[in-house]
């Protein structure tokens, strides 16, 4: 059977997962769902991968859940909370596990569940021709797929409800104003930027890397104090390392550092 993603994984230790439901544009099926999910889970513990990159095939990064999919769910609130929870959420705890960097390079539409899944990622980069749009309202619906949780920890609280309440849609530069991504590119340019971006974290010490994201992801979620004792923790262990000592001495002769993750 088929896939519906693309892998690729350079010697540099950038891994690219392309989404790839381009005559759906890449509406989120469960069979693709399941294939994110695996694929990060075995990225997550493969040393040979530093950085991931998100993006899409053809003009759409991902319009959201596939509706044809959905509408076979048992019409009952218990098939459809469990269709969420068992299935469609595995992506977000999947992403969440992740302790590598995970950046979203945006090819397009990002509609409803495809926002989401560009919200949870660690970095975005658009291109011009990208769209985004919590459009969960325009059908009646919640945000289903993270959007009431991440949302609102990038853009704050009134913008986040300004944009699910309205379903509207923000173009590639809006969102950029809004902290949703960081830089817009070219189309032509995107996956290059997006490259080069995970190509310079990827040869940074990857123990580092995934404390600094570890640390980072649970200070906001605790008080000063504990995450100054957290961060005291990883400093103890990452002095320890050979990664550590490395970096010290390229450092000193002025040139770059080669890591092994030890």
């Amino acid at each position: 059977m088929s896939r519906d993603i693309a892998t690729h994984v350079a010697d540099d230790g950038v891994a690219t997962l392309t989404l790839s439901r381009p005559e759906r544009r890449n509406a989120l099926s469960i069979k693709l769902r399941n294939e994110i999910t695996e694929q990060l889970d075995g990225w997550a513990t493969d040393p040979a991968v530093r950085a991931v990159v998100l993006t899409g095939t053809g003009r759409g990064f991902c319009t959201g859940v596939d509706l044809d999919a959905m509408a076979a769910v048992e019409p009952t609130p218990l098939a459809r909370k469990r269709v969420l929870t068992d299935r469609v959420h595995k992506v977000v705890r999947g992403v969440a596990d992740l302790d590598k960097p995970l950046i979203c390079a945006v090819n397009g539409l990002a509609i409803g569940a495809g926002m989401d899944m560009a919200l949870m990622c660690d970095i975005r980069l658009a291109a011009e021709s990208a769209r985004f749009c919590e459009g969960y309202i325009n059908v009646g619906l919640v945000p289903g797929d993270g959007g009431a949780y991440f949302l609102p920890r990038i853009v704050g609280v009134a913008r986040a409800l300004e944009l699910l309440w309205t379903g509207d849609t923000i173009s590639a530069h809006e969102a950029r104003d809004l902290g949703i991504v960081s830089d817009v590119y070219s189309d032509d340019d995107l996956l290059d930027a997006a490259l080069g971006l995970a190509n310079r974290i990827a040869a940074r010490s990857p123990i580092a890397v995934s404390m600094i994201k570890r640390a980072v992801y649970q200070s906001q979620t605790i008080d000063l104090r504990t995450s100054l004792d957290l961060i005291s923790s990883h400093m103890g262990i990452v002095q320890s390392t050979s990664d550590y000592a490395e970096a010290r001495q390229a450092f000193r002769e002025r040139r770059p550092a080669v890591f092994t993750g030890e």
